[in-house]
């Protein structure tokens, strides 16, 4: 398939559109004076853009029919380029997909290609599928990936992850994505279920993400062999070669825990390796703060700043990824039958974006917002209700080891020495009382966490990969109260301090995600982390370390709803106990 394969506009509307052209009815928007940046010529031309509705049909030196009802806009002395995208967004980090495109529009970011993982963990496929329509009507594009894993070790996978399931997603139109493949060992050992299901993909035209953090060259053949395409996971210059020498498409990251798109951009320049039209670039989920200047914006700026050429900074950012996502025909091209999706800047060396039409819409007018995308229904997801009581038999703690944190997300294990029996840990070290517990009230697996804080008191998290709860501190009444407090809460992140609530962070959404605004959201987590960061947490980033506790794409050891798991021996360790 060299292009999506379904119909955006009906004949009536196509019809309309060939009328505005032959110069017998109007265009709604005309651009005049325009400076635009031709993605196939890779050079910036001068002209006119014809727009009707949510669609361009004329770009060049002509001037159409033009009505009372026709909006004149004067480009002059501005440069316009398409509207950026996002092609490797995990839109559930505290904020939900409504609230980041939101604010993600305001600068040139317009387009999302976004994980399902969540929704597909919380929801029946019917009701996930009316939440993506939903959002599907707004003046911003959404797509999705089909997940074949759940990059951790559930009770229920293979009811979850079944060929009916997976392949409605894949059936999906707006589907064009399979993976990320966290769980891409499975493969290697002689999975065939997902290898099915990755063939179902790539007959729908779809592409195959990677997640092959420090793959050896075998294994990239391997892979490349098996049907993957694609991988955003190069973290030097070499392996960005390695990926580039096997064939895949190379997605490099500027995340809030792996910000290596300067020293990558840097490798590429100084090696002088001609791959600009087959890279693009990603933000991968990063949590909230990490945005506070910029989404795609930013990681232009950063191209920019390490000396990458203009015309090829944008066109890793909205382009590239649209002709490798058989999108261009609607995407990243200011040209006849495209998505109305324009930045327009004040010059080149400032990706952001002074105005932003997306979908023939105006979401930001000179600097300023003139539209906020409508809201979106989130109630299909179910509320948080945590139906039960912990009491003092849950916080028993007797593990011959624990979870010793190496950085932000990778863990490995270690001996426990020190008495669990009294009801507060020490300050004079770093260990802390760890409790995962099912958020049905069914399980639990308890042990120690070292690295986390060393005066955490009480701390609890509705927030997790699979919505579980995390508690974490070295005062077992803290966190019995600090658990009290997010359940009356209905899902969220609680700090607790000598019996005061110290800080909160509200996830009224399943309990996982924020209905607040993006710009309210990015406060209230720079404030969490800094109370963490005053009771000894002293890595870079706690959301993802919530997130990644129970991940088993990650070494060495994780707490998972079937237990503590070692992840390269693919074993329960100690299994979780029932309440």
């Amino acid at each position: 398939m060299d292009e999506v394969q379904y119909p955006i506009w009906k004949i009536e509307e196509i019809r309309n559109q060939i009328e505005v052209v032959n110069g017998k009815q109007a265009p709604d928007i005309l651009i005049t004076n325009a400076t635009y940046l031709h993605s196939h010529l890779k050079k910036w031309m001068n002209g006119n853009i014809w727009i009707v509705k949510d669609r361009i049909v004329y770009t060049g030196s002509e001037m159409p029919l033009v009505s009372a009802n026709t909006e004149v806009y004067d480009a002059t002395g501005q440069k316009i380029v398409p509207g950026y995208i996002e092609p490797h967004v995990h839109p559930f980090q505290l904020y939900n997909p409504h609230t980041f495109a939101d604010y993600a529009a305001q600068l040139g970011t317009t387009t999302f290609i976004a994980d399902n993982l969540v929704m597909f963990l919380m929801l029946e496929n019917k009701k996930a599928f009316s939440i993506m329509d939903e959002l599907s009507k707004l003046p911003f594009s959404f797509y999705w990936w089909a997940r074949f894993d759940s990059q951790t070790e559930l009770e229920n996978e293979e009811e979850l992850f079944t060929s009916r399931t997976i392949g409605e997603w894949i059936a999906r139109p707006d589907v064009i994505m399979g993976g990320e493949l966290t769980g891409w060992p499975r493969l290697l050992s002689g999975d065939d279920q997902m290898l099915y299901w990755m063939q179902q993909a790539k007959t729908n035209g779809m592409k195959i993400e990677g997640h092959f953090p420090g793959a050896s060259e075998r294994t990239l053949a391997r892979m490349r062999l098996l049907g993957a395409d694609g991988d955003h996971e190069a973290m030097t210059i070499e392996e960005v070669e390695r990926r580039i020498l096997h064939g895949y498409a190379v997605t490099l990251r500027h995340s809030s825990i792996r910000p290596d798109l300067p020293i990558l951009l840097k490798g590429i320049l100084e090696k002088d390796l001609q791959i600009f039209d087959h890279l693009m670039m990603t933000t991968d989920g990063a949590t909230p703060s990490f945005h506070l200047d910029g989404v795609m914006d930013k990681c232009i700026q950063v191209a920019l700043d390490a000396g990458v050429k203009p015309i090829d900074a944008y066109l890793m950012a909205s382009f590239n990824v649209a002709k490798y996502y058989n999108l261009s025909n609607l995407h990243g091209v200011i040209a006849s039958g495209r998505f109305a999706t324009l930045n327009f800047l004040e010059d080149e060396l400032n990706p952001v974006p002074t105005t932003v039409l997306s979908k023939g819409v105006w979401l930001k007018r000179d600097d300023e917002r003139v539209h906020s995308l409508a809201a979106t229904d989130w109630s299909d997801i179910p509320d948080l209700d945590l139906a039960f009581d912990l009491s003092d038999d849950d916080f028993q703690f007797s593990m011959p080891f624990g979870i010793e944190m190496v950085n932000d997300v990778i863990t490995k294990p270690y001996s426990v020495s020190i008495d669990t029996t009294d009801n507060e840990l020490s300050t004079d070290h770093d260990e802390s009382f760890l409790l995962l517990v099912d958020r049905n009230g069914k399980w639990k697996v308890s042990t120690l966490i070292k690295g986390f804080a060393t005066t955490l008191k009480g701390f609890a998290s509705s927030y997790s990969s699979t919505g579980d709860i995390i508690l974490i501190g070295k005062n077992k009444k803290s966190m019995l109260q600090a658990f009290n407090e997010m359940k009356k809460m209905n899902g969220g992140i609680v700090i607790i301090e000598n019996e005061e609530v110290v800080c909160t962070l509200k996830l009224p959404i399943g309990g996982i995600l924020s209905d607040k605004p993006m710009e309210v959201l990015i406060e209230e987590e720079l404030n969490l982390k800094r109370e963490l960061a005053a009771r000894g947490f002293k890595h870079g980033d706690a959301i993802y370390t919530l997130l990644f506790l129970q991940a088993t794409h990650l070494p060495y050891v994780r707490v998972t709803q079937r237990g503590i798991f070692e992840v390269m021996k693919k074993q329960v360790l100690f299994p979780a106990v029932m309440r």
